[in-house]
């Protein structure tokens, strides 16, 4: 397969060429590694994956570790820049000779990193970042993992949401000018068309940018009832505010992007957005959720659980590590082939899913362990991300 241009350009910027020493390659370590946004205004996506990442590991080092010694977690700052993460993804692997290494927020990073990752050969997860191609890559072997929402599917499933709401069929779609945004854009078509609906507007934006009205004008305009947003917090922020400054009110519907600080950003305005995710901790939670709730409040002294911003990055990180570890236990030995390869064997019964298996090696697309039927539909209601069948917009997935 040959990588679409945008990612061949994220390639291309980073210099591959280096040599791996042999004594790197002998021996790994019980070492969880990762590279996240921890500065800048995604940091709360770094802390999401540190939470879920140091109580699972707390949690299996009390077991007695895996394979007898203890796990540990090292997690850098990229701060959504892709060469950055390209120097973390060589540090966890040749420095600190982690066994693993979870991705990050931006997808962005995750593309940049399929490159180094490979000419490594250290087995990466994915845990937020959801492109559709930074995991499909066409490598063989695939050393590119994750435990989170995929675009392709996340494409479907709302506009199986839009399709629910809208009343006369037509649909717009508002999309960050990145290799996130842009590689979502063949999703979303290919799901709209095979939906019978008509996309009626195709609006792009760059980040930071902080008028959004010809946009908004264009979408109103065109007449869709439903808006499908791949933007982060602050940029949806934007395009909310340019919205109601021009009268449009459509349903709104987005990517995991809008699913950090939104309520906060756009106050009222965000009332009523609907975002998708893996879990949540508002509402009711099963024994699981609730014990994992439990040590969040007693090791990073939160008091709600509206304070944790991304909480599918938390249970994902949770997961991903419990599945990472028992792929060590398979492979009876810290070898990031032999761990990789374990990976297809894994069967956990984990927070956000059933994972059974966790990854199939007969099918490309399920180098994603996440499933599209755990995906979930949360709202923006007074501040708050909500399921949304327990708020006033209420309805099922």
């Amino acid at each position: 397969m040959v990588a679409p241009k945008y990612l061949r350009r994220v390639f291309l910027a980073a210099p591959l060429a280096f040599t791996i020493p042999s004594s790197v390659l002998a021996q790994q370590e019980p070492c969880i590694g990762n590279s996240a946004a921890i500065t800048g205004p995604a940091a709360f996506t770094g802390q999401a994956i540190r939470m879920g990442a140091e109580i699972a590991i707390e949690e299996i080092n009390a077991k007695g570790g895996v394979l007898g010694k203890p796990l540990r977690f090292v997690q850098y700052d990229d701060a959504g820049a892709p060469p950055r993460g390209v120097d973390n993804t060589r540090r966890v692997a040749l420095a600190d000779k982690c066994i693993v290494i979870l991705g990050g927020y931006h997808s962005t990073v995750s593309v940049a990193q399929v490159e180094p990752v490979h000419a490594i050969g250290i087995p990466f997860v994915g845990v937020l970042a959801a492109n559709t191609q930074a995991i499909e890559n066409g490598r063989n072997p695939n050393y590119m993992f994750r435990v989170s929402a995929k675009d392709k599917w996340v494409a479907r499933f709302l506009v199986e949401q839009a399709a629910k709401v809208s009343k006369n069929g037509k649909i717009a779609f508002f999309y960050e000018n990145t290799g996130w945004g842009n590689g979502a854009v063949p999703d979303v078509k290919a799901a709209i068309a095979k939906s019978g609906k008509e996309l009626v507007a195709t609006e792009t934006f760059n980040w930071n940018d902080q008028d959004m009205t010809a946009q908004a004008i264009r979408a109103r305009d065109s007449g869709a009832d439903v808006a499908l947003f791949w933007a982060l917090d602050r940029e949806g922020n934007q395009l909310v505010r340019s919205m109601d400054k021009v009268g449009y009110k459509p349903t709104i519907i987005g990517a995991w992007g809008i699913a950090g600080n939104l309520g906060e950003l756009a106050g009222p305005l965000a009332n009523g957005v609907e975002v998708v995710q893996t879990y949540s901790f508002m509402g009711n939670l099963d024994h699981k959720g609730q014990a994992l709730w439990q040590k969040i409040q007693t090791k990073y002294g939160l008091k709600d659980p509206s304070q944790i911003k991304m909480g599918s990055g938390v249970a994902n990180t949770y997961d991903a590590v419990y599945i990472v570890a028992q792929a060590i236990e398979k492979a009876g030995a810290y070898d990031w082939k032999k761990v990789r390869e374990a990976l297809y064997q894994v069967r956990y019964d984990g927070l956000v899913a059933k994972y059974d298996p966790a990854f199939d090696s007969s099918d490309p697309e399920r180098q994603d362990a996440i499933l599209p039927s755990e995906y979930k539909l949360t709202v923006w209601s007074d501040g708050k991300l909500l399921p949304i069948a327990q708020t006033p917009y209420g309805r099922t997935n």
